[in-house]
């Protein structure tokens, strides 16, 4: 396919907020199960980190326990709430990184087809 920085740097996001939904998802799955940690990947460290030109581990961005969050007699420290307003900022960034991908192919397009 293309290979271009800023394809890359786009595929890396895409591929970031992929992984953080994953992880959202997986928190909202467990809210009842007892002792389950919330965990989260760090986007904005993991975009540095993309954006500094070090490559993503193969098996790309890892979920990290998050520390800090309230938890309930039965050990579980998920918030829905919490969740919820993740997963929307995550769709956001998912959604935008799509959209400055079309834009990149169209510009390439333009620059192939001179239209």
């Amino acid at each position: 396919m293309i290979d271009s920085p800023n394809i890359n740097r786009l595929t890396r996001i895409l591929d970031l907020a992929a992984a953080r939904n994953a992880a959202i998802t997986n928190n909202i799955a467990n809210v009842d199960t007892p002792g389950y940690r919330t965990r989260d990947v760090n986007f904005s460290a993991e975009l540095a980190r993309a954006q500094d030109g070090l490559r993503l581990v193969s098996s790309g961005p890892q979920a990290q326990q998050v520390r800090g969050l309230i938890e309930r007699p039965d050990g579980n420290n998920v918030s829905v709430e919490r969740e919820g307003l993740l997963l929307a900022q995550t769709q956001l960034q998912f959604n935008a990184g799509i959209q400055l991908l079309k834009l990149e192919f169209r510009r390439i397009s333009t620059a192939m087809n001179g239209v």
